[in-house]
């Protein structure tokens, strides 16, 4: 009797009544291809965060969230790019230098309020629809990253996201 790994009975079973074309190729589990992997990895991750800072610099809607920043942007570069790319399912940069993200506190030390997270939304989304373009990824990154940016609002003018009216 074969040993129950290598008996593929149950798949021609299972595949009987399906059209040819959907049992010739199996592709790999989705659970396997990340957000990181599916945008190109780290090339995608650091050209993304290049993009918006440099956006950051130049969009006159993002000057509130510019002035909370230093006068060089390249630390939070490079910070943003070793956080997005753990969050997006790469290796975990940010996690093995620094610890848990703890994003919220380590954000106190900027006044945050709607102008501040609007601005930073704006230079996320510009940057995203630049690079990322439409996949099924992105509207499930871009849903989870302004749920994240409104949840780092810490000045009494804002606490949560402007109403969709």
């Amino acid at each position: 009797m074969p040993r129950p790994h290598t008996d593929n009975r149950w798949l021609a079973a299972a595949t009987a009544d399906m059209p040819p074309a959907m049992t010739d190729a199996v592709p790999p589990p989705a659970q396997d291809m990340t957000p990181y992997l599916a945008l190109g990895g780290e090339p995608f991750v650091r050209t993304f965060c290049q993009r918006f800072y440099a956006l950051m610099d130049s969009l006159p809607e993002a000057a509130a969230c510019r002035a909370v920043h230093p006068p060089s942007l390249e630390r939070a570069e490079q910070r943003l790019y070793e956080y997005l790319t753990g969050w997006l399912g790469g290796p975990p940069l940010y996690t093995s230098q620094y610890g848990h993200p703890r994003l919220r506190m380590r954000h106190f030390v900027a006044p945050i309020g709607r102008s501040e997270v609007e601005g930073w939304l704006s230079c996320f989304r510009t940057a995203w629809d630049e690079l990322a373009g439409p996949s099924p990824h992105g509207d499930a990154v871009l849903h989870r990253v302004e749920a994240l940016a409104w949840h780092m609002a810490n000045k009494p003018d804002t606490g949560e996201a402007p109403s969709q009216n």
